[in-house]
């Protein structure tokens, strides 16, 4: 395993980061010298109460909380943090800490209508009206309030207004086709529907009015659909966003315990119907600050951005970062190679975070950031929805920054959050995710369950963290909960990853443990394959699925080629050879085929386990959902 260092910590980092300044006041409170990241991080998973009540005490969350009144239960799913505190995120994110009510706390851009800067004071007043209109209409604390919405301030005042009444948000983004909708909201029953009347991606406009009928009509128990003229292609559906938000009553707060149900986030549904993720105000807020403020060290004067749709667990994310003082940048559109960042330039942003998958098509372009756009205001850079190869590292370092902090991130919706991630107080290494993060006592088990570094096992949490979901929608006993993420190691959450664990502390995510590549004894995670072959010149993206059974043992690689290269026997010479050098010879693949494009989830993950099914015989609809897709298309060629 590679351990070529590309970014090191400034020499003052502990006095000059928010995690160093957190560290030495801890340092002193618990008389012990906690301020390296290693006996930072180990305390925070040796001693879950000190430590998550420090976090809430120091970035202003609540007032001290005695240790026993932290945690009162940590056996999981049952577990119970705060017990004694009411809190309200919408109170916490407008709060906005060090923000003056007339500083511009949200930069929004896309490209269905020009720019827009809110203020602190703008925020706030928009959170006021949806929240007398979702109160005029009976929005009460418990109640549903759905989004078919994309990323732009409206959607974030709507989530807010639902929060300061203690009602539950749930979002989908408007690509999501209509019965990708029904299959989210139609389990959580909304009350209220607000949905955009359409939208432009890259030149392209989409109308969505008539498909606002048809899920309304597919949702018995919804009172009222309200619609945003985005687009303005056509006569809205309802009452207009305008007349629901025409009656400003002040903003106020319904005080809620902190595990009250904040908003619903969905698994991706390839298979099935979607997991509905239920995450409480208190566990998004602690959790979101201390990443915000720790591991990314945003704070006063930073500027947030994220690429992300409303229908992936990172604009949640994105969006907690005033709780800290951080502004936010919005976009909503096509995420164009260059346009992007020249974006950052514009907006002025600090933290450029994207997926792994965008700055490999990056690469793959041959775009070269740092000549198309002034980014030395960039102090960190973060990628997430998959690894990041070597040489994704290598053309961060090379073609973005020389300065700023590379922070490739893993986590997933279940916890909204990633648990394993970089610090500024941590070097960057090669290929690698820097460190587990605060209080994540992320280990690799073996099948009996035993921790260890430097192999690869299954990528577990063994200790309770606030942002853990506090219930499956419509699992009231918990039974699913217990099925889906504690039953192979019974109270240990099992995540579905492959991970190796450095003697460093750092981490490396092989792939998903439900789609391993296992030839001859030899098993290696998709993602070690995916690296090799995405770094061969040519290639822009593949996939390779495994054919094993009684019948057959046939590995099939499948990619799509960079522009203007197609696949000739010599791109697949140099496939081969590269994985038998850098792989084994056994992970040669039987056939190398070229397909237009991979087919991913509207999240951006590749399609794995369905293409599997599909070919070894399974009927398409009985595979795979494919409302679930970004690139429904893809699916043609393996078909």
């Amino acid at each position: 395993m590679t351990n070529e260092v590309l970014w090191l910590p400034r020499p003052d980092a502990v006095e000059s980061t928010n995690i160093g300044r957190f560290s030495q006041w801890l340092s002193r409170r618990e008389e012990r010298d906690l301020t390296s990241y290693p006996a930072l991080w180990r305390y925070s998973v040796d001693h879950l109460r000190p430590f998550w009540g420090a976090v809430w005490e120091y970035l202003g969350l609540g007032k001290t909380v005695p240790e026993h009144r932290v945690l009162a239960d940590e056996a999981m799913p049952e577990t119970v943090w705060f017990p004694d505190e009411s809190f309200n995120y919408a109170r916490a994110v407008l709060t906005a800490p060090g923000v003056g009510d007339d500083d511009v706390l949200v930069r929004a851009y896309s490209d269905t209508r020009a720019p827009v800067e809110w203020t602190l004071t703008d925020l706030r007043e928009a959170v006021a009206r949806a929240r007398a209109g979702l109160v005029s209409h009976g929005v009460r604390r418990g109640d549903r309030v759905a989004a078919w919405m994309p990323n732009i301030p409206e959607t974030l005042a709507l989530m807010l207004a639902s929060a300061s009444l203690g009602a539950v948000f749930s979002s989908c983004a408007p690509e999501f086709g209509t019965r990708a909708v029904l299959d989210r909201f139609s389990q959580i029953e909304p009350k209220v529907l607000v949905a955009v009347d359409g939208y432009r991606y890259g030149s392209k406009e989409i109308d969505r009015t008539a498909d606002i009928r048809a899920v309304a009509a597919g949702l018995p128990g919804l009172k009222k659909v309200v619609t945003l003229q985005y687009l303005g292609a056509s006569d809205p559906e309802g009452e207009t966003w305008d007349r629901f938000c025409s009656y400003d009553d002040g903003v106020g707060f319904e005080a809620v315990s902190f595990d009250h149900p904040l908003y619903v986030l969905y698994s991706s549904g390839t298979t099935g119907l979607p997991k509905a993720i239920v995450h409480s105000h208190g566990g998004m807020a602690i959790e979101h600050a201390k990443m915000h403020a720790l591991h990314h060290d945003l704070g006063v004067g930073d500027r947030f951005f994220w690429y992300s749709t409303t229908g992936w667990m990172m604009w949640n994310y994105l969006v907690s970062a005033p709780i800290i003082g951080a502004g936010i940048v919005l976009f909503d559109g096509a995420p164009d190679p260059v346009g992007m960042w020249r974006l950052a330039e514009e907006s002025g942003t600090t933290f450029f975070g994207t997926s792994a998958p965008f700055l490999m098509a990056c690469r793959s372009r041959g775009v070269k950031p740092a000549r198309e756009a002034d980014l030395s205001k960039l102090r960190g850079i973060g990628s997430t929805g998959a690894p990041l190869p070597d040489v994704g590292f290598d053309y961060v370092y090379s073609d973005i920054t020389e300065s700023a902090q590379l922070q490739s991130l893993s986590g997933g919706t279940d916890l909204c959050t990633g648990f394993l991630g970089g610090a500024p107080t941590v070097p960057v290494w090669r290929g690698e995710l820097s460190c587990r993060c605060l209080g994540a006592d992320v280990q690799s088990f073996d099948p009996e369950g035993h921790h260890a570094i430097g192999r690869e096992g299954e990528l577990v949490i063994v200790s309770p963290m606030p942002s853990m979901p506090v219930g499956l929608w419509g699992d009231p006993l918990r039974q699913r909960y217990r099925d889906t993420y504690l039953m192979d190691f019974p109270g240990v959450w099992r995540h579905g990853d492959w991970i190796t664990i450095t003697d460093r502390g750092s981490a490396v995510i092989s792939g998903r443990s439900d789609a391993t590549l296992n030839r001859g004894g030899v098993r290696m995670g998709t993602a070690e394959f995916y690296a090799v072959v995405e770094a061969v010149e040519g290639v822009a993206d593949s996939l390779v699925i495994h054919l094993d059974d009684e019948k057959e043992d046939r590995l099939l690689l499948f990619v799509s080629c960079a522009e203007d290269v197609v696949l000739d026997d010599a791109l697949r010479q140099r496939i081969k050879r590269a994985l038998r050098e850098q792989l084994s010879p056994r992970h040669v693949p039987d056939l190398v085929k070229e397909v237009p494009a991979i087919p991913r989830t509207l999240s951006g993950k590749k399609v794995e386990i369905p293409v599997k099914k599909i070919l070894k015989g399974a009927k398409p609809e009985d595979a795979i959902s494919t409302d679930a897709l970004a690139n429904p298309e893809a699916l043609k060629a393996f078909i």
